[in-house]
């Protein structure tokens, strides 16, 4: 039995404990929360700081991993998106050699799950040998274009059938303004066999929704851009979030990605619609591209359950679940640190369907055990780190 000792321990199902002790079998899995007081200091390893489950990182683009530094920040999603278009491209080598580095920073970062967004083959052979656990996101769009919606479907699903052999795999909309409804309804057809997580980019830049609401704005010239015309494109008079919950279905787990200006009334509209409603925030992400984070307490507020990702290293500094709860803590720190834990921990845990094993300090699992050098004042400062102890 290996039993480790700190000054605190955030099981995150229950309530912290002080001066606790987590006793493991020889395979990692809890088998008692206990008390420092119960064991002599020779039985134990005594850390100090908080004690808390592996991280779980639900919005992650791994295959991006070697564009790291090479997009301007602050240019807002719409220009970002096109220097991705011109910018992603890159040898085999560079592109493996990546997405490796990528995937060792996680799992050194206290990170054992990660929902990732794939649209090619290039990650399939790490996520087969990562210790780290994926679900992937085959991510499809078609520019709203319903009469391209089954070509394009057919030339993403290569890519889901390539796939299928890795533990957790679904077919996902890329965001409201890029997926037709007729692509949409391919999607949900190829996910009806179970209860699946469907991961979608939401509310992300002030165009989204001017898109839906009016029909105007930036998206309109983007695609004339590429001489792809919505001249057959109808506002809904409803913000963005609207479209996606009436073309997806409320059976399965439904991830919404950034939500930077999702309002109360939209998460509301969303919880409503469905009972299995997720949130992933990207703090650094949304600052990188849109310079701008989310309404938390929206989210506080309407007991949403909100979960963390990093995006990819192509809008991100690195890949880093703590470095976002700094960043949440930096500029709304009213979220308070145990609430901070949660959206990193449990949430994510169960916007993947992974809490039947990770995400929580409880007997009988194996999350994966991080130790925070955080002080008694329980306040994620610049300084704190993440020690992977299991």
């Amino acid at each position: 039995m290996r039993k480790i000792a700190a000054d605190w321990i955030f099981p995150i199902s229950q309530s912290p404990i002080k001066d606790g002790v987590i006793v493991l079998d020889d395979n990692n899995k809890i088998v008692k929360l206990d008390k420092k007081a119960n064991y002599q200091p020779d039985e134990m390893e005594v850390c100090e700081g908080v004690l808390c489950p592996g991280f779980i990182n639900t919005h992650c683009h791994l295959e991006l991993s070697h564009m790291k530094g090479r997009i301007n920040t602050g240019t807002g999603l719409i220009p970002f998106i096109s220097s991705v278009v011109q910018n992603r491209e890159a040898t085999d080598d560079i592109i493996q050699v990546a997405i490796d580095q990528a995937d060792q920073e996680m799992y050194d970062g206290g990170i054992v799950a990660v929902g990732d967004i794939t649209n090619q083959q290039d990650t399939l052979k790490k996520k087969r040998e990562s210790k780290i656990r994926y679900y992937s996101f085959i991510e499809m769009f078609d520019f709203l274009q319903d009469k391209d919606a089954e070509e394009t479907f057919n030339r993403f699903k290569i890519v889901y059938d390539a796939a299928t052999d890795l533990p957790e795999v679904a077919c996902v909309p890329h965001a409201p303004y890029s997926v037709s409804k007729t692509l949409f309804q391919l999607i949900n057809k190829t996910n009806k066999s179970s209860v699946q997580t469907i991961s979608i980019h939401n509310q992300e830049t002030p165009p989204e929704n001017e898109l839906f609401l009016k029909g105007t704005g930036g998206f309109v010239d983007f695609y004339g851009g590429f001489n792809i015309s919505l001249e057959h494109f109808k506002a809904t008079g409803q913000s963005a979030i609207h479209y996606a919950i009436a073309n997806m279905d409320p059976q399965h787990r439904s991830l919404f990605v950034h939500n930077t200006l999702t309002t109360r009334e939209d998460i509301q509209a969303a919880q409503h619609w469905s009972k299995a409603v997720y949130w992933a925030t990207c703090p650094n992400a949304n600052l990188y591209i849109e310079n701008r984070l989310p309404n938390y307490q929206a989210f506080i507020d309407t007991e949403a359950c909100m979960t963390i990702g990093t995006d990819s290293l192509t809008s991100n500094w690195q890949l880093s679940i703590l470095e976002e709860m700094k960043t949440i803590s930096r500029y709304q720190s009213y979220v308070s640190f145990e609430t901070l834990l949660k959206w990193a921990t449990l949430n994510g845990a169960k916007a993947l369907g992974y809490d039947d094993k990770l995400g929580s300090l409880d007997i009988g699992k194996s999350p994966g055990i991080n130790l925070l050098n955080i002080g008694e004042e329980l306040v994620l400062s610049r300084d704190t780190e993440v020690k992977r102890l299991v």
